[in-house]
């Protein structure tokens, strides 16, 4: 369920793309020192995001430069890091290493079992670090495989799930009794528009394969605008959370992010279903 929570570069002005994608660069760097190579193909903007969050929250010391790299071997690009960085690169892999775990397990899927072996040790080094964190995330994978085992039909089962670990993610100091418990809250509305909005996009192909999607019931009979009305309900209890955080520093790129780039995949979704010529939507 990754590819939502990205930036629309076009609302953002010259300094915030750089500066977004300076924390996107800082992340990838931070994945291959920590992680090895290969880990950056498991990469998206989405844990960019979290980065951008929890720095302007806890204000940790940054540090950045500018290298060549395999993606750049052109040209030099600027990174910036910090602690912040270095656990979203370890959330990340974690994620990886489960979601290629559960394509095995759901579709026999070679080549995520491959991958899934080839991140296994890192997985590991990733438990030992974070037991809780890791051992609370398999907990709601295991959860949401057997809802969809047992066909569930009410789609807040698999979204409170979901919502409850992306929570987990945000939660970056469990101990901070003062911002964890809000970042959680945030997480989880945004892990339940995201569970929604990924079972919004792939309904009209489950139904056409006979495949299971939590909103199959519920969105029987529903025109497209009201699952429009849906989603922007969700996002819009999502984005009164957020703005109830005191974040200052990279808040209007957060907003672009909030209001705006959590869309493009759905508005550009809509524009193929329709035949309506509309922006692609991508990573900027």
């Amino acid at each position: 369920m990754f590819g939502y929570v990205i930036a629309n570069p076009d609302a953002l002005t010259p300094e915030e793309l750089a500066r977004y994608k300076s924390c996107y660069c800082g992340l990838c760097r931070a994945l291959r020192l920590r992680h090895g190579s290969l880990s950056r193909m498991t990469l998206t903007y989405d844990m960019t995001f979290l980065v951008l969050l929890l720095q302007s929250m806890y204000e940790p010391e940054e540090e950045s430069g500018t290298e060549r790299c395999v993606a750049h071997p052109m040209r030099e690009h600027a990174w910036s890091a910090s602690a912040v960085t270095d656990y979203a690169a370890d959330m990340n892999l974690v994620l990886a290493y489960q979601n290629c775990l559960d394509d095995w397990r759901d579709e026999r899927r070679v080549l995520s079992r491959a991958e899934a072996a080839l991140m296994k040790g890192r997985y590991e080094r990733c438990r030992e670090q974070y037991p809780d964190k890791c051992a609370f995330i398999e907990s709601c994978l295991n959860e949401l495989s057997d809802i969809e085992r047992r066909g569930e039909t009410d789609p807040d089962a698999g979204a409170r799930c979901f919502g409850r670990l992306m929570g987990e993610l945000f939660a970056y100091s469990p101990s901070d009794g003062v911002w964890a418990p809000r970042l959680r809250r945030f997480g989880e509305e945004l892990g339940e528009f995201i569970y929604i909005m990924d079972a919004v996009l792939d309904l009209p192909e489950d139904r056409k394969k006979g495949r299971y999607n939590p909103l199959a019931a519920y969105a029987d009979g529903k025109s497209e605008e009201e699952l429009h009305s849906t989603l922007t309900m969700l996002i819009g209890e999502c984005a009164a959370v957020f703005e109830l955080l005191p974040v200052v520093r990279d808040a209007g790129i957060m907003r672009n992010i909030l209001y705006s780039g959590v869309w493009l995949r759905y508005n550009a979704e809509q524009d193929r279903r329709h035949g309506r010529k509309g922006e692609k939507a991508g990573e900027p």
